[in-house]
């Protein structure tokens, strides 16, 4: 078994990257221990499988494991002791920003197999011009007007974590009123995660 692992690096979630994947053998002494010298001696057997791992839903996760054996990815070359050789590296996951002004609808979503994973969501003002137009100014005044969600427990408030699909109103009604008189809007900062 061959386990691929995206280290979590500065807390920044990481997922997998595959550059490349070779099942068979080009050396005598990668996985040779034990193993009768004419199963090491074909060096020129390798199988550029690239196509099966991306079928194996490695890109993208954050840990993958791959059975290196002909069952999946074929027998290059028979009776030769063979070896599964990966070059990934580890990206950061993206995350997802939108705003959605009082009154507002907020929609999460992620593709299929993944999850929403909130990092942070704050509800309120913090500038003059996010959700201003049509707006008096006496209500884009106050910029120390925000609600911060970003506790486990006040996040629940979403109800989006996990879930591949989301919606969420920005309202005084969901989320209490910080600062009344003030036009606010949600920010919600997210990633789209392998479901484990």
């Amino acid at each position: 078994m061959f386990d691929l692992n995206a280290v979590s690096l500065s807390g920044q979630g990481r997922v997998l990257h595959i550059y490349r994947a070779d099942y068979g053998r080009s050396d005598r002494t990668t996985c040779s221990q034990g193993r009768p010298s004419e199963q090491l001696q074909n060096v020129n057997c390798a199988s550029y499988t690239m196509g099966p791992l991306k079928i194996l839903g490695c890109n993208g996760k954050s840990r993958c494991s791959v059975r290196a054996s002909n069952s999946v990815f074929g027998d290059p070359c028979g009776g030769t002791y063979k070896y599964l050789q990966v070059s990934y590296s580890c990206e950061p996951i993206p995350i997802v920003r939108t705003v959605s002004c009082e009154g507002q609808t907020a929609d999460l979503s992620c593709d299929s197999g993944k999850v929403i994973r909130i990092h942070r969501a704050d509800y309120g003002r913090s500038d003059r011009t996010t959700c201003s137009q049509g707006r008096p100014s006496e209500q884009l005044q106050n910029m120390n007007c925000t609600y911060f969600q970003i506790t486990k427990c006040k996040t629940s408030k979403l109800r989006c974590n996990g879930k591949s699909r989301c919606s969420v109103t920005a309202s005084n009604s969901v989320f209490g009123d910080p600062c009344g008189g003030t036009y606010k809007y949600l920010q919600v900062s997210y990633t789209c995660e392998s479901y484990w």
